[in-house]
């Protein structure tokens, strides 16, 4: 009778193939369940501007935080609707805070620093800043960095800056007088509170708003009262854009320069947001240096 011939050495060898097949595709299954590593970013905000002088002010707060923070990526967000869509009608496509955290999240980025450019803690920074970061999920950690002013120390600080920075420009007997936006929101006090500061230092030092208090009405008055008949302005803002150019500077009957000019004081614009100026910009990066210490808590 004839044998029949065994096939136990292919077999042997398909399963040894098998095997080395399988070997060779382990590291790579492994790779999909280990922890992916962590990637730090920078996310700076502003409200925007659509002026193009303006811009100044964040190109040189880019490449200091870009100097300060070498290798973190550094991704920028304006929370004002109406300065990105007059961007966006000019073919300059900018980034709200939710669509700038979204795209960090999708390259990747698992600890962010955000740190504001605006000048106090109101409506923008809270509503379309804080909540809007702390409500979005998918990082491991976020540090928020405070605006220009947010404590006591903080506006010494801003007090101090300011008259180190403009008093060696002003003549003999020439006021400071500094124009800030302003707002509805509690943090206007902000406002009054540097202005305490700053009286504590310079009599002839003031602070007045375009939308909150104290407004142009009083600076005039404290002028008058002080006997000041010239003043130069500067704009308490990270650009000076259209509220500095127009509101403060502008040639019509209802500027700052026009209705002093009208009460017999000569005022003279500084047209230089606080963002071009490096001393105000070591301020926002003290904290952002917070921020960024703080993603290595857990």
């Amino acid at each position: 009778m004839r044998s029949v011939p065994r096939r136990r050495p292919a077999l042997s060898g398909l399963l040894l193939a098998l095997f080395m097949v399988l070997a060779m595709a382990l590291p790579a299954f492994s790779g999909h369940s280990a922890p992916a590593k962590d990637k730090s970013a920078i996310l700076v905000v502003a409200f925007g501007t659509s002026v193009p002088e303006a811009r100044k002010s964040f190109d040189d707060m880019d490449a200091a935080v870009r100097e300060a923070f070498p290798g973190m990526p550094v991704q920028w967000a304006f929370t004002s609707n109406i300065i990105r869509e007059k961007l966006a009608a000019e073919g300059r496509v900018t980034d709200s805070v939710p669509v700038a955290l979204a795209k960090l999240l999708d390259a990747g980025v698992t600890r962010l620093a955000v740190q504001s450019l605006h000048a106090i803690p109101g409506e923008e920074f809270h509503e379309k800043l804080v909540h809007v970061v702390t409500n979005f999920d998918g990082f491991k950690k976020v540090a928020i960095g405070q605006p220009l002013m947010s404590t006591d120390a903080d506006m010494a600080a801003v007090a101090d800056t300011l008259l180190a920075t403009f008093g060696p420009q002003r003549a003999e007997g020439e006021a400071l007088v500094f124009m800030g936006h302003g707002t509805h929101h509690p943090a206007n006090i902000y406002y009054p509170g540097l202005q305490w500061y700053l009286e504590q230092r310079d009599p002839l030092a003031l602070v007045g708003t375009v939308e909150g208090t104290p407004g142009l009405e009083w600076v005039v008055a404290k002028l008058k009262e002080k006997g000041a008949a010239k003043a130069l302005l500067v704009p308490l803002m990270s650009v000076a854009g259209d509220h500095a150019r127009n509101d403060m500077a502008g040639d019509e009957d209802d500027s700052w320069k026009s209705v002093l000019a009208g009460e017999g004081i000569a005022a003279r614009p500084v047209l230089q947001g606080l963002a071009e100026l490096a001393p105000f910009r070591a301020l926002w990066l003290n904290h952002l240096r917070q921020a960024v210490a703080g993603l290595d808590e857990n």
